[in-house]
């Protein structure tokens, strides 16, 4: 991961948001269902290596060769909007933050 910042930022963020469904709830298990449900989407849209990803689908199995990835680049890929990808973000993100709060608010 370049940017350790947004990383560190989004934990502490997530720790604020457990501290508070904790505090509301009084429930250790709903502060659990919320870190896990954080993690996950931090790690989604945070932690994959797109420049990996971003190749033909068949080439993932194989390694990516160092000289491939291009440092000149003024916008990094990961912030590069794909209709498809967006997509399939927002249906699986809104699906899971309607579970979770359906969790949290019972």
């Amino acid at each position: 991961m370049a940017n350790d910042a947004a990383l560190r930022s989004s934990l502490i963020c997530l720790g604020a948001i457990i501290f508070l469904i904790g505090f509301y709830t009084y429930s250790f298990k709903k502060m659990i269902v919320t870190y896990i449900f954080g993690l996950f989407a931090i790690a989604g849209i945070l932690l994959p290596d797109w420049e990996f990803f971003d190749r033909d689908f068949s080439q993932w199995t194989s390694p990516m060769p160092a000289d491939s990835i291009d440092s000149n680049s003024s916008e990094p890929k990961r912030f590069k909007i794909y209709p498809v990808r967006f997509a399939v973000y927002a249906i699986i993100y809104s699906f899971g933050l309607y579970k979770w709060w359906v969790f949290v608010s019972t």
